[in-house]
């Protein structure tokens, strides 16, 4: 497969594994609502943010979201959008990697870009997602005319999609054969009518016609799909159209008129009958299109966030919540996780709570706070922008807002002096149980979750820092924690129990941070 190379590629490809590992500290004056629902905002580099999530969310994530900067040469309030193509390609490769790593394994990434790095993704998306997980470049409608300054305007985004993985037996990715449909339109519905017929309208209802011919160009003409059938009404032998063949063999068109499938016309003297589809056989959903103009423009978006915020909207291209919606109604169900690490002014964390979908929210600007904490808070609060209407929001929910701590690890890769027992506890305890830590952590008992007692030994949570009064799991120091009845893991710098005196105290030990590094 052919690769992109740039100036800087060779290091660039590697960023993600030089990446430090970092905790993620919660900031409980900015978080909001219920505490429990998972959702999360983060405000910090992505980069360093989507390493330190990595450990809890590998493989658990439905539907990745990501509006990265255009590179369109011009300065935005919020964040530089002036990249020359090497650092945007170095922005973007090792964020792709791990973002990959996070997808599960019916999952997918949307991407939206415009003409000036769109072309330069598919390569580098290919090469990191693997071509043949590539679904589609969809083509989003984002103004409603071109602007003035060119002969020929652009007016619509791509919005890429790729697939984590495919089944060898397939012809569709995992994640397409998971997608739900799309919504039916009125315009689809109104497809469906009743239609005169000779002996008067079929009293299965509604139906649409469907060509029983198939185009003989292209390799797709079959020899023995070409046969006469007789037209029930004028008793007239009728074939094919010339250049065309039967889409269905003997027994099938037999089987279709035996049953008055086959519409001949208002008077029955039709040459070619259609097939008939009847309304109440039709899917719940419908196919989407590959160009959606009907889910917003930009310059809605920038009216929905005016409303919200009274004031002009200070995005240049905001995306529509209608857009969000379409894309989650068909990647995800409620109760799935969706993550976007360029969160913006925070559209899809607002349309997924409003979805009843998880969220995972990424945003390294200052309005992570002056805009996304504000708009979820609003959107808890029930407000009625957006798709609130279509979607009968009413209220609720809650997210947590962290932000990113000091590396976990040194450069040589011992536990960091900086590093309190506090935020280590709640990096291991999330680690382990995949739920936030709610404790004090004020013991080295660090609380039960699903009947396992989970302990840390560290910084001389003990009350002494010598590695034999406490961050070492002796007997004395077994015999001082507090009790818990059930399997135990205990996180320490090292152990002088036999392996024989762990299995009957039923504790599984794990060294930091050989043990937790690698988790």
């Amino acid at each position: 497969m052919p690769l992109l190379h740039w100036l800087t590629r060779e290091q660039d490809i590697h960023a993600a594994t030089r990446t430090p590992y970092r905790l993620l500290e919660q900031v409980s004056a900015h978080s909001h609502g219920d505490p429990n629902t998972g959702n999360m905002l983060i405000q910090g580099d992505n980069l360093d943010a989507l390493k330190a999530l990595l450990p809890y969310y590998a493989g658990k994530v439905k539907c990745i979201f990501i509006d990265p900067p255009y590179n369109t040469r011009s300065a935005f309030e919020h964040y530089d959008d002036n990249l020359e193509h090497a650092q945007w390609l170095a922005l973007m490769y090792p964020r792709l990697e791990l973002l990959r790593d996070f997808l599960a394994l019916d999952g997918s990434i949307w991407v939206t870009l415009d003409d000036n790095q769109a072309h330069y993704m598919k390569v580098i998306g290919d090469e990191v997602f693997g071509r043949a997980n590539f679904i589609i470049d969809l083509s989003w409608q984002k103004r409603d005319g071109p602007p003035n300054d060119r002969k020929i305007g652009l007016i619509h985004d791509h919005v890429l999609i790729w697939a984590r993985s495919r089944n060898s037996t397939s012809k569709k990715t995992v994640a397409e054969e998971r997608f739900n449909l799309m919504e039916r339109t009125e315009k689809a519905d109104a497809q469906y009518r009743v239609f005169s017929e000779p002996d008067g309208p079929d009293p299965r209802g509604p139906f649409r016609k469907i060509d029983t011919t198939a185009n003989g160009k292209g390799g797709r003409m079959v020899a023995s799909l070409v046969y006469p059938i007789i037209n029930p009404y004028t008793k007239q032998e009728v074939l094919p159209r010339a250049g065309t063949c039967w889409r269905h063999n003997k027994d099938e068109m037999a089987r279709l008129q035996a049953d008055k499938r086959l519409y001949w016309g208002v008077n029955g003297t039709a040459t070619t009958p259609m097939r008939k589809l009847f309304k109440v056989e039709a899917k719940s959903g419908m196919s989407a299109p590959s160009i959606w103009s009907d889910v917003g423009l930009n310059q809605h978006a920038a009216r929905e966030l005016e409303l919200l915020f009274g004031e002009k909207a200070s995005f240049e291209t905001p995306k529509p919540e209608g857009l969000m919606k379409r894309i989650l109604e068909i990647a995800t169900n409620p109760g799935d996780l969706v993550l976007d690490s360029f969160l913006g002014s925070g559209t899809t964390a607002a349309v997924a709570q409003k979805m009843g979908r998880r969220y995972i929210g990424i945003e390294m600007g200052g309005h992570a706070m002056t805009h996304c904490v504000p708009r979820l808070q609003k959107v808890i609060a029930g407000e009625q922008g957006g798709i609130s209407d279509v979607v009968g929001w009413q209220g609720g929910g809650g997210f947590r807002f962290y932000r990113l701590g000091v590396p976990v690890f040194d450069e040589n890769g011992h536990v960091s002096p900086g590093i309190r027992f506090a935020p280590l506890a709640a990096h291991l305890w999330f680690v382990s149980t995949g739920i936030p830590y709610t404790g004090r952590a004020t013991s080295p008992f660090l609380g039960a979750h699903e009947g396992v007692g989970y302990f840390l030994l560290y910084n001389g949570i003990l009350g002494d820092k010598r590695p034999e009064g406490g961050n070492v799991l002796t007997g004395k120091v077994l015999a001082s924690l507090p009790p818990h009845d059930g399997a135990k893991v205990i996180f320490g710098e090292g152990c002088r129990l036999s392996a024989e005196r762990l299995q009957t105290e039923g504790i599984t030990f794990r060294q930091i941070p050989y043990e937790i590094k690698a988790r």
